[in-house]
């Protein structure tokens, strides 16, 4: 005889089979369940380099809720690629020709965008592109930093001669709030960047290089470094920033870990470490990008001349994970010394002076002692100098008190007091650098014999080549014809 169920306990179960069926019905629908919404379209479609066969096409990254997984290059209609980066170049193309390239997005989903802004380029004409200056070879590396701000006075990049250049460090990004790199003159700076890559045409071997920090804008690198996430997200920003600008590759002009610099500036005695260990982060990110897109990213810093950086820095550590190292000989002496003095001297001489003996030698063989190496070290040679005012009548105004001065760069030096009357030049046979004096006014400057002498200095001591602050300052190109030639 069959039991029946009490009609409590049907009831029970009929509400226990219904909510398991909901529950199995529900996870089923929405496991099942694709995300239709097309990812948004890419945007600001545009070319950082155009030559007579290729075009490098970058654009903003589209965004997503599934992900973005991929993007569709268009050709005059036809899909000509897929590529996992917001970037492509695309080759084979005919000189002088006009081509519209246009880009979608596409998720994990496989749901494809709306198209990006339509680019038209039109390829350059091999007739019409200069053939390209003989650059001076690797082992002699010439590398010119590009000021921002010099393209309110005129100096814009397209005045800068870049056959007699192997690297340009354009100054400088700053770090945001978000401690991630950000542009430094966003009024100026997209325009400059075009002009930069534009170069490349001049000279095909030529690197460009976002240098980031500087004097102003070094307050949140110690920040920046602190930590490793920190670390990640500025080397991935810095990463972010040089594939969307069309750069080669980034200068860490940190000024300066530990102790030094604006009086504002955060530092932390951790500093000495953790600059290396940024290094180590931004050589990791910078080779991770190389390798997706098939070439080499540069890692360069700029550090100062004296003892007391060396100290505060790993030279001996940092190395590897850097292409090479700008040493920044010069500010040796200034206008904020009480007696007068030179800008960058070659060597130490035997004059009795008042105050400290150092020079661009001293420089090179503390940065070498502490285990850098010679052939990574970059040396800095300045295209300015510094004018002394109410300079004492005795010495020929060397080694004498002032009463302030300020910075002049060669131009002004050329134009003004070169070539003036009431001006004598006077050269010092052991520091090898020259100076201008007329009685109460002294300056402190490089001409074609000093630079010539730096020139030779570099390849005596198997150095890695010579860096400039700062181009604009010598627009007539004296100083730089005189520092190629001397390379050669």
């Amino acid at each position: 005889m069959t039991k029946r169920l009490s009609s409590k306990k049907q009831y029970f179960l009929f509400c226990t089979y219904l909510i398991i069926f909901t529950l199995l019905f529900t996870t089923t629908s929405y496991a099942g369940k694709v995300d239709r919404t097309p990812p948004s379209a890419p945007t600001n479609l545009r070319a950082v380099t155009v030559a007579d066969t290729s075009v490098s096409l970058v654009w903003n990254a589209a965004t997503d809720n599934v992900g973005v997984k991929s993007y569709d290059v268009y050709q005059d209609g036809i899909r000509v690629a897929n590529t996992i980066t917001a970037s492509y170049n695309a080759s084979g193309l005919t000189p002088a020709k006009a081509y519209k390239f246009y880009v979608k997005a596409k998720d994990a989903a496989n749901n494809i965008s709306k198209s990006s802004n339509i680019l038209t380029v039109t390829t350059t004409n091999t007739t019409t592109v200069p053939t390209p200056a003989p650059a001076p070879t690797p082992t002699s590396r010439v590398v010119g930093y590009y000021a921002a701000w010099s393209a309110y006075s005129g100096f814009t990049p397209d005045k800068i001669d870049a056959s007699k250049l192997t690297h340009i460090n354009y100054a400088f990004a700053n770090i945001g709030t978000d401690l991630k790199i950000t542009m430094g003159y966003p009024d100026i700076d997209p325009t400059n960047f075009t002009k930069l890559n534009a170069l490349k045409q001049v000279n095909p071997n030529l690197k460009t290089l976002i240098a980031v920090g500087g004097w102003s804008w070094s307050d949140k690198f110690s920040d920046a470094a602190l930590t490793d996430a920190s670390r990640t997200a500025f080397a991935d920003s810095c990463v972010e920033f040089i594939v969307k600008y069309g750069f080669d590759g980034v200068d860490v002009d940190w000024e300066y870990p530990v102790n030094g610099g604006l009086a504002s500036n955060v530092k932390r005695p951790e500093d000495k470490q953790n600059f290396t260990l940024l290094l180590q982060k931004l050589r990791e990110r910078l080779d991770a990008r190389g390798l997706v897109e098939g070439k080499k990213y540069l890692l360069t810093f700029a550090g100062a001349s004296g003892s007391w950086y060396v100290n505060n820095t790993e030279l001996n550590l940092l190395h590897p994970y850097v292409d090479f190292g700008n040493i920044m000989t010069y500010d040796i002496h200034g206008t904020w010394d009480k007696y007068t003095d030179f800008n960058a001297p070659l060597y130490n001489n035997s004059d009795i002076s008042p105050q400290m003996k150092w020079s661009v030698d001293s420089s090179v063989n503390a940065w070498t002692k502490a285990g850098f190496p010679a052939d990574k070290l970059v040396m800095g040679v300045p295209f300015y100098g510094y004018r002394y005012n109410s300079v004492v009548n005795l010495n020929n105004g060397l080694y004498q008190t002032h009463t302030g001065g300020s910075a002049v760069t060669y131009a002004n030096i050329a134009a003004n007091y070169l070539n003036a009357p009431s001006y004598v030049r006077y050269y010092h046979p052991q520091s090898m650098v020259p100076w201008l004096y007329n009685g109460t006014t002294f300056i402190s400057y490089e001409d074609e014999q000093s630079i010539g002498a730096k020139a030779q200095y570099i390849k005596s001591k198997g150095l890695g080549g010579a860096m400039i602050w700062e181009l604009s300052q010598d627009p007539n190109k004296v100083l730089l014809n005189s520092l190629y030639n001397g390379l050669k």
